[in-house]
């Protein structure tokens, strides 16, 4: 399987373990395995968030973080829009735009593999 990338999106506080779990159902559910995920990314507005910071240390890979604007070209792309996380950060879906961005950024073309997953406060969505 090619690389591919985990888009998250997480209310304030979410721990890292609730990231995981999120992202291991995902992995499962399409046969990937965790050693071709090549990096993760969110919204800027997330840097301070330990959850986010501790999985990729876990999982050694890469956190990276996308200003809104960055984001926003992705919205044509969207499975979902958030009105809750538009109020929030100006992007109408930070779990889907986010891993966009980065496989874009990566591979310079991008598709969804997994659109977005909900894990209590914690969103992901999977592109490569």
């Amino acid at each position: 399987m090619p690389a591919f990338y985990a888009g998250f999106g997480c209310r304030r506080g979410c721990p890292a373990d609730t990231l995981h779990i999120l992202l291991r159902q995902a992995l499962d559910s399409r046969g990937l395995a965790s050693a071709d995920l090549q990096g993760i990314a969110s919204i800027a507005l997330k840097a301070d968030e330990p959850g986010l910071r501790q999985l990729a240390e876990r999982l050694g890979v890469p956190l990276v973080l996308y200003d809104v604007a960055l984001l926003q070209p992705y919205e044509a792309h969207l499975s979902h829009r958030s009105a809750v996380a538009h109020a929030h950060s100006g992007c109408w879906g930070v779990a889907e735009s986010a891993a966009l961005a980065l496989a874009n950024q990566r591979l310079g073309t991008a598709r969804l593999l997994l659109t977005r997953q909900v894990l209590g406060p914690a969103t992901l969505a999977l592109a490569g």
